[in-house]
């Protein structure tokens, strides 16, 4: 007989069924106590792989207890390590006295500490305001210039340019070209000499 332990007993009790409908006793009893010997195997069996079932779980239980404990005290002692920098950090600990600005000019101001007054102290009261845009500028008025005759008399010169030439007064001077530095050729210093 082939098969899994299961098989064989359908299989004894096919063969003890066909033995009692041929009115074989002998042969039907033979094939039942072939399938209750393979019955009570397969029952032991099933009992061993249980029990090795129950007794892996439970280790494996136990591990996992463990495992779980060390990561518990793990994070307890992280927790410790950290709580004091986490207090230093949040500024839960001992905190100096900050005064504001703006309280300590009101005092200054009513004492004469002899303190220079700052631009940040001067902006305390306008905090509390909105900045207001500032008014866009006007741009310059030009000078008129003068008449490049006049100028010409007032400062010695004895040749005056015709009025013609004079340029009128809203248009600007044009600016001069600058004219960049030609490299000079590289003499040896024996010819230079």
């Amino acid at each position: 007989m082939r098969g899994t332990p299961q098989q064989i007993i359908d299989k004894y009790n096919q063969l003890t069924r066909d033995a009692q409908l041929s009115n074989d006793r002998v042969a039907a009893e033979n094939f039942q106590q072939h399938a209750e010997h393979y019955l009570r195997m397969l029952n032991e069996a099933q009992r061993e792989i249980d029990a090795r079932r129950e007794e892996q779980e439970r280790q494996n239980r136990e591990r996992q207890a463990e495992r779980d404990k060390e990561r518990a005290d793990r994070l307890e002692r992280q927790e410790r390590e950290a709580a004091p920098a986490a207090t230093a950090a949040s500024g839960e600990g001992p905190q100096p006295e900050i005064q504001d600005p703006r309280d300590a000019e009101a005092e200054t101001s009513a004492e004469d500490s002899g303190l220079v007054e700052t631009p940040e102290g001067k902006t305390a009261g306008t905090e509390a305001a909105p900045a207001k845009k500032a008014p866009a500028r006007k741009p310059r008025s030009r000078k008129p210039a003068a008449p490049k005759e006049q100028a010409a008399v007032e400062g010695g010169e004895a040749e005056a340019k015709p009025a013609a030439e004079a340029k009128p007064e809203g248009e600007p001077k044009p600016k001069p070209k600058r004219s960049r530095a030609k490299p000079k050729p590289e003499e040896p210093q024996e010819a230079a000499e």
